[in-house]
């Protein structure tokens, strides 16, 4: 008798992605009531005030997420993907220059986006399928996804960077 493991991989933008029972136990604290309030665009939290994170949103005119070769720090896709059908997709979509054969790089769109793979989609049923993020974690997780992919494909000072952050910020 064999029992089925499910396997969880982190994210193409994450290095790991660690389970709460894996985390590191903290030591369990009252939290202090206090209360948040924007000060010149931003004034610090208190201590006990949990930042809400901003809602994950595309910022059009960016297209790091179609860069698939990403690089040795990011998951392969045969550590995402259980189906090989969902690998040899994946890998035929990667063109010479590492980009999706389907973005154009002149106008920064992708020319099959209404029938764009499952795995190209930023959305919370597919990071639970994937990466095992629940719905409750999309939001930050898919910011920080965004962010990895940013950076990789256009440094950590980019535009494209700035963009994003203003985009998500827009919606708080």
């Amino acid at each position: 008798m064999f029992l089925a493991a499910a396997v969880v991989v982190a994210p193409p933008c994450f290095p790991t992605v660690r389970s709460g029972e894996n985390r590191p136990r903290q030591r369990q604290t009252k939290k202090a009531k206090t209360t948040r309030t924007r000060n010149g665009g931003g004034a610090p939290l208190g201590f006990g005030v949990e930042r809400k994170e901003p809602p994950w949103q595309c910022a059009q005119g960016c297209g790091a997420c179609c860069k698939l070769d990403k690089g040795p720090s990011f998951p392969t896709p045969e550590e995402i993907f259980q189906d090989p059908s969902d690998i040899q997709l994946y890998r035929s979509l990667i063109g010479p220059d590492g980009w999706c054969t389907h973005f154009d790089k002149t106008s920064w769109t992708c020319s099959i986006y209404s029938d764009r793979p499952y795995f190209c989609r930023v959305e919370p049923e597919i990071f639970q399928t994937l990466y095992g993020i629940d719905k409750k974690r999309f939001n930050k997780e898919a910011c920080s996804c965004c962010r990895d992919a940013i950076k990789s494909a256009y440094g950590p000072e980019s535009e494209e960077l700035e963009n994003f952050n203003n985009v998500i910020r827009s919606e708080l």
